[in-house]
């Protein structure tokens, strides 16, 4: 908590987005409020991870999900996998993606962006070493905006 209000980098003072994991119970998402709030920051909740073996189960994610909702003034939506909640609007936002890699040899799986955005209804996908590995990132990370968008544009297609 001291980390997003004061300490040496005042968070708070500078980032519009925090994510947290809901680990230490509810209590992080009031303490995090109670400082951000008044900024007009908001809050992704860790709903769940990618990663083989990961501990994140339907129990916590669906805790995410009720403090989600329990604290919607604050909490706009998730870091996971897929959308969490169809009957309200959270934005989801998505680690883990690749148009070429389907794991390494750390327990990533990494999905597609019609995986994660057309058949899970995910939001925003969240690319790290497919850009900054690749021999050309500017032109790796418009390939990647680029397929997002259009399975973006696509899932809209085939909800009207």
């Amino acid at each position: 908590m001291l980390q997003y209000s004061s300490g040496v980098y005042k968070i708070a003072s500078w980032a519009d987005v925090t994510n947290c994991h809901i680990i230490p119970g509810e209590g992080i998402i009031t303490g995090l409020a109670t400082v951000g709030q008044p900024l007009d920051r908001g809050l992704l909740l860790l709903a769940n991870m990618s990663s083989k073996g990961s501990l994140s189960n339907s129990e916590y994610t669906n805790k995410n999900v009720e403090y989600a909702k329990k604290y919607s003034d604050f909490v706009f939506g998730f870091i996971g996998d897929q959308r969490f909640c169809p009957d309200v609007d959270f934005i989801t936002m998505t680690p883990g993606v690749s148009l070429t890699s389907t794991g390494d040899t750390m327990g990533q799986c990494y999905r597609t962006p019609e995986l994660i955005i057309k058949e899970r209804g995910c939001d925003v996908i969240i690319v790290g070493r497919g850009i900054y590995s690749a021999k050309n990132p500017v032109e790796e990370a418009i390939r990647y905006r680029d397929a997002g968008w259009n399975c973006y544009l696509s899932r809209l297609s085939a909800e009207k």
